[in-house]
């Protein structure tokens, strides 16, 4: 993909909103004393947008909240932004900015919380570790690749995947005993088959751990694809197993597994769909079912995510034309989604939406108006009720509540 490209994808609505991201106080005041500890992290999520822990209960207290954002961006961030929620009444407080990392867009914590995990979405792609004990930056590494915009870490622990957006790859680093990553140890190239309409060549959007922990899907938006991959857990690579197409054209862009683990739903962000894929753990290979309706009317709305309850039951769409979250059912077990309405997300443009570890908040980054929002997650219905005014935070592309 030409630079070009990239840039449109990247700033696209980042501009519409910097004057107003400028005025609004954030994540962007000043950074934390050094050596100040920040809110203690809890282990058991792996990413931003994994689903919440089931099981877990309301945590007392001011809960940490990390925040991405364009650095290189009028009007955007200095660095990751640093806020505190109440678990209870979902009001965030900003706490500072935690500098020294550019362009972090898109967050993940590892499975013990000690460590946090940031892209570098630059042309130059890099992955980001960070220390959060002290809030000290580990070191970054290439991920061989052009605008990195998703990372996750397997769940063992060892591992760090990251999607490179702009030249179609997909990378692995070794995690470090210290949470450190060492040098990349694989990196595929998704060379075939070739673009979608409209497409100028592979756009590698998302990677992530099958429920199974041995598979590896990697999503990618310009080849209407989603890949499989066969972990190698002593050496870090990965072997390709399966493809998945979609409808050409329809650009898939995020994954989720339902907590059954036979079933995924698709989010597709060209043609304006959700799709149910039905999943073998033991082969790795994905089925993409019928493309179904986000709610959101005639028209793209550029759905960016999609979650599924940790119970199940529910669904929710982040669909950024419409400025609006969808809610569906999940029936027959995972096999199908029934939808049932969509909400005003109370800002501009939802990049990326993510559960509490609790599951009873919902959070969505707004990117053009640069804000947060969160809802308070009703368990019994899945409706939506929002909590509390949009905290304000520049170029607001990825939200990391722990």
């Amino acid at each position: 993909m030409g630079s070009s490209d990239w840039s449109r994808r990247r700033f696209a609505g980042a501009l519409a909103g910097a004057a107003a991201a400028v005025a609004l106080p954030g994540c962007g005041g000043a950074p934390a004393p050094a050596g100040s500890a920040p809110p203690s992290p809890s282990g058991g999520r792996t990413a931003a947008g994994t689903g919440p822990s089931a099981g877990t209960g309301t945590p007392s207290g001011p809960r940490p909240l990390y925040l991405g954002t364009y650095t290189s961006a009028e009007g955007g961030g200095k660095g990751i932004g640093l806020a505190a929620y109440d678990p209870a009444t979902g009001r965030v407080t900003g706490t500072g900015t935690l500098t020294g990392v550019g362009d972090p867009s898109y967050l993940a914590v590892h499975p013990d919380g000690r460590t946090l995990y940031a892209v570098n979405e630059r042309q130059d792609g890099a992955v980001t570790a960070v220390r959060l004990a002290d809030r000290t930056v580990l070191g970054s590494r290439s991920t061989g690749g052009a605008a990195p915009c998703h990372l996750s870490v397997h769940p063992g622990g060892r591992w760090l995947f990251s999607a490179n957006y702009g030249s179609g790859s997909v990378a692995v680093h070794p995690i470090t005993a210290s949470g450190a990553l060492g040098e990349r140890t694989g990196l595929v190239t998704h060379s075939a088959p070739p673009p979608g309409p409209g497409q100028q060549g592979p756009h590698a959007h998302q990677i992530v751990t099958g429920p199974d922990r041995d598979h590896v899907l990697a999503v990618d938006l310009g080849t209407d694809t989603v890949y499989t991959y066969r972990l190698d857990e002593k050496e870090g690579t990965l072997a390709e197993v399966a493809r998945a197409r979609t409808r050409p054209g329809a650009g898939p862009r995020h994954l989720t597994f339902h907590p059954g683990g036979r079933y995924a739903y698709l989010a597709n962000e060209v043609d304006n769909t959700v799709a149910v894929c039905a999943y073998d753990p033991d082969t790795g290979r994905l089925a993409v079912g019928e493309p179904q309706s986000t709610g959101t009317g005639p028209g793209t709305s550029y759905p960016a995510q999609i979650l599924v309850t940790a119970d199940g039951r529910h669904a929710y769409l982040a669909n950024r034309g419409d400025n609006s979250l969808t809610r569906y059912a999940v029936e027959d077990d995972g096999a199908r989604l029934r939808l049932l309405d969509t909400v005003p997300v109370g800002g501009d443009f939802p990049r990326q939406i993510a559960f509490s570890p609790d599951g009873a908040l919902l959070f969505a980054a707004n990117q053009r108006s640069g804000s947060v929002s969160v809802f308070h997650v009703d368990t019994g219905s899945g409706e939506l009720r929002a909590a509390d005014r949009p905290f304000a935070s520049p170029v607001a592309v990825c939200a990391l509540p722990l």
